[in-house]
This record gives C-alpha cells, structure tokens and sequence, in this order.
C-alpha cells in the first residue's frame, strides 16, 4: 500500500546533502518494502549506513554487534509480535532509539508501543514524508507521533479509555489474542509462534477470563470493535 508510493517516488529536487554519519537498521520481512525504506533514508541521509534485518535473530544479532542512531521496526513480523522484539532489542542496548513502521491501527498500538519506549509511530499508508519525519524527530531525540493522533490519545485519556482490558495485556498475550480473532486454532497459534499447544492454551484461558469473555467468537468481536485486526 503506502510503501509502494516509495518504490515509485521520485525526488522533486536533489536529495538534501548532511553532514551527519548516522547509521540505521530497517527490520522488515518483506524484501520490497525494505528497499523502499533503505531508498528513502539513503536519500536524505546521503552518508548513512543502512543495514537491514528479516527476522528477529537477524535483528538481535545486528544490535548486539553494532552501534545504531536508529532501528527502523515492522510491528508484524513471523513468530514474534514487533512489541515483543521491540523489547528484546532495547534490552540489548539501554536508550536504544526505535521508530515503529507498521500497519496496525495507531489508536490501539501506538501507546503500547510508545509505553515500551518507541520513539515514533508511523502507520505504512502514511506518505513518505511522514516517516521522514518521524525519523529526524527520533534522532534528535523526541517522541514523534500525527498530530490527529496526539489528540486522539488526549481524547482517550480523559474519556479513561486508556484502560481498557486489551491495553494491560503483555506484548504476548496480544499477539495471541489477536491470532485467536483472525480465526487461529490453538494448534495453529503453537506452530506459528513455536510454542506448545498448552502454553497456546493457558495463553487463551487466562485471555478470557481477563477479557470476561467465554469463546473464540467474542474474543474476534472485541478486536473487531477496538480495531485489534488489520
């Protein structure tokens, strides 16, 4: 979707020339939307070094290994849900700045992600220039969300919204939940994230009775309703 507009963009002027050597990691399973990534920061940080990641070992190993400005994170990524390798990577290196890419909803995912310590939030049908920016505010340091989205946020917190069953639950037990909505057996889930059938299953009981539900069925609804599934 967005990050094909990438992939077909050309500069309206020369890409702007920096001083600065700051060196990236992009952590994205998919080859196509990686290089549309690594092109847009390559041109406006002509002196970057981009290194690239297409799974979570790959991207521990990185971050283990060299010193990054800023890692670049797809939130949807095989076995393990970009909230939990968000915190496996800021566990590698203490202030390590991280701009999440994703598309899952922001009015559901970007405070959990922000709460973890993300730097940015930036949803993949967002124009280019929005992650641009979300860049530079990430390296200088800040915290870079949409502005309809701070409000949105505002708007939550007054309403109590920010407590919501979903929003207390741990990286894990969200990505479970919302396996299970998309229709996932437990079976399925085990494989898919390589854990047992019955931690899958102690994973759905203790879901249900912190959610008060008692199926499948209401579990997809609540997603449905809070914008959980893409």
């Amino acid at each position: 979707m967005g990050m094909s507009r990438y992939l077909r963009r050309e500069p309206k002027h020369s890409p702007a020339v920096t001083a600065e050597q700051p060196r990236f990691l992009v952590v994205e399973d998919h080859p196509l939307v990686r290089r549309g990534i690594r092109q847009l920061i390559a041109e406006t940080y002509t002196r970057a070094t981009i290194d690239e990641a297409d799974c979570v070992e790959s991207a521990i190993s990185c971050v283990r290994t060299a010193e990054y400005d800023l890692v670049v994170l797809d939130l949807s990524l095989p076995q393990q849900s970009g909230l939990e390798v968000l915190d496996m990577l800021r566990a590698q290196k203490n202030g390590l700045r991280v701009a999440i890419y994703s598309m899952h909803a922001e009015r559901q995912f970007a405070v959990r992600a922000l709460k973890a310590g993300a730097h940015a939030y930036v949803t993949k049908d967002q124009p280019p220039e929005q992650l641009l920016a979300a860049i530079r505010k990430s390296l200088a340091g800040g915290i870079w969300v949409r502005d309809t989205l701070a409000e949105s946020i505002t708007r939550d917190i007054s309403a109590g919204m920010d407590g919501l069953p979903h929003m207390r639950l741990s990286p894990r037990e969200l990505r479970v939940l919302t396996l299970l909505a998309a229709g996932n057996t437990v079976s399925e889930i085990s494989e898919q994230l390589t854990l047992s059938v019955k931690t899958i299953s102690t994973y759905r009981t203790r879901l249900l009775e912190k959610l008060g539900m008692k199926s499948n069925a209401q579990i997809t609804r609540y997603c449905l309703d809070h914008g959980l599934l893409r």
